[in-house]
């Protein structure tokens, strides 16, 4: 018997659910026991052949050690609605998804810095199929966008925080 074939043996047991292994073949014996530890030992192990008797040799294997779960905790900064009361908030007023252009290859309908007036269109919130134009309803200039291209938005969530003039 080949050592790589004890090598792959000592794996399967390994593996599996036994605690014990016994081959014998042509003279030779292999006994495999796990302990609670985890290792595998071989155990009597021997050769013969016509002129050769070798010893029983104890070979202890050690399992490869099972990789550590590691807990991965990803924390995003959620950045509060500047509460600057000069500021107005256009809020959503349905849920939908937040969309800042009419299609994905124009441009957006306000950014940071943009001039709107009250009956300027601001953005769209798709809901059940339908896309609805949201107007400012107010003067002054965007100062942030508070949601993404794309993201879910509540009834009365805050979209944008424009400044007066």
């Amino acid at each position: 018997m080949k050592i790589q074939e004890i090598r792959e043996i000592i794996k399967l047991i390994d593996q599996s659910s036994l605690d014990e292994f016994l081959y014998e073949s042509d003279g030779t014996k292999i006994k495999l026991k796990k302990n609670d530890k985890g290792t595998v030992t071989t155990v009597g192990q021997t050769f013969e052949s016509s002129s050769v008797v070798e010893q029983p040799k104890i070979v202890e294997v050690q399992p490869e050690p099972v990789s550590e779960v590691k807990e991965e905790v990803v924390v995003t900064e959620v950045k509060p609605v500047t509460e600057d009361h000069s500021l107005h908030k256009i809020t959503s007023p349905m849920v939908g998804t937040f969309y800042q252009s009419s299609s994905p290859d124009t441009a957006a309908y306000v950014e940071v810095g943009s001039k709107i007036s009250t009956e300027s269109i601001v953005c769209i919130v798709e809901a059940m199929k339908l896309f609805n134009e949201i107007e400012a309803e107010v003067e002054g200039e965007i100062v942030e966008i508070l949601v993404k291209d794309g993201q879910l938005v509540e009834y009365g969530q805050p979209l944008f925080l424009v400044k007066g003039i």
